[in-house]
């Protein structure tokens, strides 16, 4: 089953395919889940190796607007 066929599971409503993103100035990014505990960097405030990265999806309900996020590297850009 692909996760654009689930539906919502709190009203059974169809779920949308998104994404949420980060704001940093003018810079606009895809949020990220990074694999192991965060590491403080002085210069970046957290140290993120690149290949520990994994661009998260979102799933909105179109009925109730429940959000559903996944982890996967198919929402790379």
């Amino acid at each position: 089953m692909s996760l654009q066929s689930t539906p919502c599971p709190k009203c059974n409503g169809e779920m949308v395919q998104g994404f949420t993103f980060e704001i940093d100035g003018f810079r606009r990014t895809v949020s990220t889940w990074v694999e192991g505990a965060p590491e403080s960097s002085f210069l970046q405030g957290a140290k993120v190796p690149a290949e520990k990265c994994i661009p998260v999806g979102t799933f909105r309900c179109s009925v109730c607007g429940f959000l559903e996020a996944y982890a996967r590297s198919e929402f790379a850009a």
